[in-house]
């Protein structure tokens, strides 16, 4: 269950891994608080349970029966929520329902959050089997909040087929320029596209050659489009809106940026590697766990302009270190195909149902058979 379909990075991974499950192992039920944006069109099946205005309010309390109702009929053996709204209403009415295993997850670091949201979603998880974490970053955030390590697990983020795969770039090449873009939402200060932006101006000054592309949309475009103007690069930035064809963004940058000061495990920073793009990104959360600084990318201090420009520059000056970083970043990649991300999620799924005694229906595991190990679920 998920909270929406947005455009987002957990409802990208949401999406991604609700497909990757082998439905000749698992029987899928699919929900979701508010069942609008994009990524709707990719599933079927989606069951709706509205919260209302409040995640505390009677309707919410309703849709949490309902819900309730709704395991108990499909009779439904793992309920696993992928959300910090879903958290706080899936975790609540599986164990209502007497669902055997109640996973949540935390997929940033939670200093976005209002304390009474930490704390909040802090109690759901004690009533998790298992709360999974994108990062190592994350998942220490909440052990350092009284969450003990034995229910922390750490899966990454996953990379569909197609993101490894060469794509026609949406804006046509122009050998003589080099683009340096930034795929994000424009929905909180914390993505720092005003920190971008401030780069671009200095850069514009010393560098002709340079276009620089934003990709997304949100609330507070209106105040970056104003930025842009104040700055006097309106012919060197590029707004592309939200973009659903992120492989042909990807594929007219020469490098990718992502200067967020709060990520948990960027699924930008991931889709830049896997299309061997090279990286710039502060070293903040999860970050440095996925770019190794001078070996897959570059990282520099959250916050710091001069950081900032100065690794940009450096990609800028030297070609042959952008190939470098692009091409060990695309090795390391591979890590995070969805095939082995989906296999661990499987196998959390059956070792905590063979951990609970609810295993019921025999299968083979999907790891190779030489393992020699079976377990149920349904």
């Amino acid at each position: 269950m998920t909270n929406t379909l947005e455009t987002g990075g957990s409802e990208r991974q949401f999406v991604t891994i609700a497909k990757a499950l082998n439905r000749e192992l698992f029987s899928v039920r699919l929900g979701c608080l508010k069942p609008v944006g994009p990524f709707l069109s990719e599933v079927e099946g989606i069951t709706r349970f509205a919260a209302g205005g409040s995640l505390f309010g009677l309707q919410s309390w309703r849709s949490r029966l309902a819900l309730a109702q709704f395991l108990r009929r499909e009779r439904i053996s793992v309920a696993h929520s992928f959300d910090f709204y879903s958290n706080l209403m899936l975790i609540p009415a599986a164990r209502w329902a007497g669902v055997p295993v109640v996973l949540g997850s935390h997929r940033q670091l939670g200093d976005l959050l209002m304390f009474t949201q930490f704390q909040a979603q802090k109690m759901a998880f004690k009533f998790c089997d298992r709360v999974v974490c994108n990062s190592r970053a994350a998942a220490s955030r909440l052990q350092d909040a009284g969450i003990s390590e034995r229910r922390l697990t750490v899966i990454p983020n996953g990379l569909p087929d197609e993101l490894f795969a060469a794509s026609p770039p949406l804006l046509p090449r122009e050998p003589a320029v080099i683009r340096i873009g930034m795929i994000s939402r424009m929905n909180h200060q914390a993505k720092q596209h005003d920190l971008f932006l401030r780069v671009a101006a200095r850069l514009a000054l010393r560098y002709p050659n340079l276009q620089f592309v934003l990709a997304g949309d949100g609330p507070l475009r209106p105040a970056l489009e104003a930025v842009v103007r104040k700055l006097n690069l309106l012919e060197r930035v590029v707004f592309l809106g939200d973009r659903r064809d992120i492989p042909a963004v990807l594929a007219s940058l020469d490098v990718s940026v992502t200067p967020s000061s709060s990520e948990s495990l960027s699924n930008v920073i991931l889709e830049s590697m896997a299309a061997g793009i090279p990286v710039v990104a502060a070293n903040v959360g999860g970050t440095p766990e996925i770019v190794r600084n001078g070996k897959t990318g570059l990282l520099f201090d959250a916050g710091s302009e001069a950081q900032f420009a100065a690794a940009l520059e450096m990609l800028i000056t030297q070609p042959e270190l952008r190939k470098q970083l692009a091409a060990c970043a695309r090795a390391e990649a591979s890590e995070y195909a969805i095939p082995r991300v989906r296999d661990r999620y499987q196998e959390l799924y059956r070792s905590v149902l063979v951990e609970k005694g609810a295993a019921r229906l025999p299968f083979q595991n999907p790891r190779p058979a030489a393992a020699g190990r079976e377990a149920g679920s349904q």
